[in-house]
Parts: structure tokens; C-alpha cells; sequence
């Protein structure tokens, strides 16, 4: 009923408004609707939680692409070697044979003998993405039919395995996929979980709720290798830097269905220098509209923070501004603490909680500066983005 009256005393305003104040007040109210539906997703979310069969546990392999060190690289890894889940297999692949990560997985394997866990290291290149080469070189060593796909930085507790493969009792279930909460160490990676926690997944759980989501997130992809064969194998997303993006897409193009599993993976978000950070969201921000155009320019919509500062400048502070500001920074907080503390549990977001409009105002920046250029850096390469979303090698000729 508020958001009525709001839309009733815009409407009884338009007379006194320009046109720049009517653009800001629609931009506010399509952000308002927005938090609204997020809040109703994660509440729903919350309530359906996916059934567990005690007796379906096929046997699994899962593949740990390593490239160099992470945050807590050990306590990461060991956490998949400690699954109370019947067989399983881990198999852990590297390009480089003077890789620093290489000596925490051999101690991995010493410390957990009973763990059927193989070291593979290939330099074989299928690709630009040298993530999917590493998971190429691992598949041919897969001994069973579900494969799990997760990235070195991400930890799991020991009911992981028993949890995210229950959706493929279902048949047309292509590709199972995980949101993940950010164990953040300094700052900077504080402020990126909590935009990952109460914007990003706000997102994700609107588009789940609507029509079921299309994508996957390299925090956890399940994924049966006759699907994966019949979408062309890593070899078809060597070249892309959404992966984890293509993947979810291909199965969903395909005529599989790709499930959220209600299980939350936490996300190891190491400390890092501001421009390594600004580094790592401009990748993901020009990879998100490189991906999802459409839905990236749609992102305006749902910046209400911006636009309720913006119609208060604009209007002089006035009274209306005021109150459609008031109401837009509550509904997007409440949101956040919905998605971000209920759900996720994040305790990060519990605890920075007010820092939300901060991570808005930076994230809106990044946003902007992202409609125009194509390079990005990752791992140490600085690359090039495709209009199709592949990835080059940005010559040094044109740096």
C-alpha cells in the first residue's frame, strides 16, 4: 500500500515536475519494485529448500582447476576431501609444472590417503582461458558421470557433495549451480561481498524466481558429462571468459534445465590492492555485459540509490524527493539484510550492513566506465573481449 500512495503522490506531482525530475522518479520507482521482488524471491527461496533422498548418491568426481596460491589455499581444498559422501573422486589439474600450488595439493594428498585425489599437470592449451585447459586436461581422467566443477578459492562444508547433487533425481536437469557467500580478509574485499551478497544475488534470485536462470557461477557447477559432450565439451568454452556463464547457457540452450541448489559455498575474497580490485570488477562487469547485454543496460533500473541522490539535487530537497529517497535507501537496505544476512548468512554484510549505498555509488561508477572498452586483466594477462564474449591476447602492439 505505501508503494501505491508513492506512485499516487508522483502522479498528483507530474504537473510541477521536468522532465529530467519524471525520468529520476520512474527511474526510483522501477528500483523500489525491484527490492520489493528480491525481497519476495529470497523469502521464497527461503521457504522451498530442495529435498534430500538419503539413498540417491551417485558416485562423483570432482575437478579443482589450480592456478598459483589463494587465501587459506589449504583449509579450501581439504574442505572437498572431507565429504561424507560414499565415492568420490577429486581431481586436481595444473598447466604449469613450476606452479606454486602444486606443493599444497601434494601435501593435500599425503594428508587425506583414503581420498581417491590425482595430480594432473598438462600444458596442453585448448584455449585462450587456461582455466578451461586445465579442467580439459583433467576430464580425461574422470571416472564417473557427475562431474563438479568448482573454483580453488571456494570452501565447503562436509554435506556438500549430498546436498547439490539431489536435483539431478529430476532428468531434465542439465546443470546444477550454487550462490556463495564472501569470507572477506581487509576492506576493500569487504565492500566487494557486499555488493556479491545484496546485489548480485538479488539479481540472480529475481531471475530465478521469473524464469528459472540460464547461467551458471564458478563457485559450483554440476554438470553430467553426457551433457557436457553434447554441448561440445570445455572445448566449446575454451575461449570465453564466462565460463561458468556459457556453460549454465549451453546446457540451457540445449534443453536442459539449470537448477539453483538452495546450498550456499563460501567464497575465500583474499585482500588485494585497490587497483587489483578495481581490476577484478572491471573484468566481471565488462564480462556481465559482453554476456547479457540487455540485461546489462537494464541494470539502471535498479540503481535506486543513485537516482533518489540525483532527484534530491535536482528537485532542491524537496519534500517529495524526500520521501521517495527515504523509502528507495530503506527498501534497498532491508533488501540487502533479506539476501545477504538471511539467506546468505554473510556475516560480513551483517556486520557492514550500512556500507551498502557506498558499494552502489562505486558499483554505478564501475558501471558506467564499463559501456566502453574491451581489455581487462586476469592473472597476471592483460586480454582482450571479443563482441561474442571470447577472449584474445591483447598484443603489445596495441597495450
Amino acid at each position: 500500500m505505501g508503494i501505491i500512495k508513492l506512485i499516487f503522490l508522483g502522479i498528483s506531482h507530474f504537473s510541477h515536475l521536468t522532465i529530467i525530475n519524471f525520468l529520476l522518479f520512474v527511474l526510483c520507482l522501477t528500483a523500489i519494485l525491484f527490492y520489493c521482488y528480491a525481497i519476495y524471491a529470497a523469502i521464497y527461496f527461503l521457504k522451498y529448500p530442495c529435498s534430500i533422498a538419503t539413498n540417491f548418491h551417485p558416485p562423483v568426481t570432482i575437478l579443482k582447476p589450480i592456478c598459483g596460491l589463494d587465501a587459506d589455499d589449504y583449509v579450501n581444498l581439504a574442505s572437498f576431501c572431507q565429504q561424507q559422501y560414499p565415492i568420490y573422486q577429486i581431481i586436481f589439474s595444473v598447466h604449469d609444472s613450476q606452479d606454486s600450488g602444486i606443493t599444497t595439493v601434494k601435501q593435500i594428498i599425503n594428508d587425506f590417503p583414503k581420498v581417491d585425489i590425482q595430480l594432473v599437470i598438462s600444458d596442453r592449451t585448448i584455449g585462450t582461458n587456461l582455466k578451461i585447459s586445465n579442467l580439459a586436461n583433467a576430464v580425461n581422467f574422470a571416472k564417473y558421470e557427475y562431474l563438479v566443477v568448482a573454483d580453488s578459492d571456494i570452501r565447503v562444508g562436509c554435506d556438500y557433495l549430498q546436498r547439490i547433487i539431489q536435483p539431478f533425481q529430476n532428468k531434465q536437469v542439465g546443470v546444477v549451480t550454487c550462490l556463495y557467500r564472501s569470507a572477506a580478509q581487509g576492506w576493500l574485499a569487504a565492500l566487494e561481498a557486499i555488493g556479491t551478497a545484496t546485489d548480485f544475488h538479488a539479481g540472480v534470485l529475481v531471475s530465478n524466481q521469473l524464469e528459472g536462470i540460464k547461467f551458471a557461477f564458478g563457485s559450483t557447477i554440476v554438470i553430467r558429462k553426457q551433457v557436457l559432450a553434447e554441448i561440445g565439451g570445455f572445448e566449446a568454452i575454451a575461449d570465453y571468459l564466462a565460463d561458468d556463464f556459457q556453460l549454465g547457457y549451453l546446457c540451457a540452450k540445449a534443453g536442459y534445465k539449470v537448477f539453483l541448489c538452495d546450498y550456499v559455498v563460501e567464497h575465500v575474497l583474499s585482500s588485494s590492492s585497490l587497483v587489483n580490485s578495481i581490476h577484478r570488477q572491471i573484468r566481471w562487469s565488462r564480462c556481465t555485459r559482453i554476456s547479457r547485454p540487455w540485461g546489462y543496460m537494464g541494470l539502471i533500473f535498479t540503481y535506486g540509490t543513485i537516482s533518489s541522490l540525483l532527484l534530491l539535487i535536482v528537485t532542491a530537497g524537496s519534500t517529495f524527493s524526500w520521501v521517495v529517497a527515504s523509502v528507495t535507501w530503506m527498501l534497498r537496505l532491508f533488501m540487502g539484510w533479506v539476501v545477504g544476512v538471511k539467506l546468505l548468512e554473510d556475516q560480513t554484510t551483517r556486520k557492514y550492513l550500512w556500507l551498502i549505498p557506498v558499494w552502489d555509488f562505486c558499483d554505478f561508477l564501475i558501471w558506467c566506465y564499463c559501456f566502453f572498452g574491451s581489455t581487462i586483466t586476469w592473472r597476471g594477462r592483460k586480454l582482450k573481449l571479443t563482441k561474442t564474449g571470447k577472449l584474445v591476447l591483447f598484443s603489445q602492439e596495441n597495450a
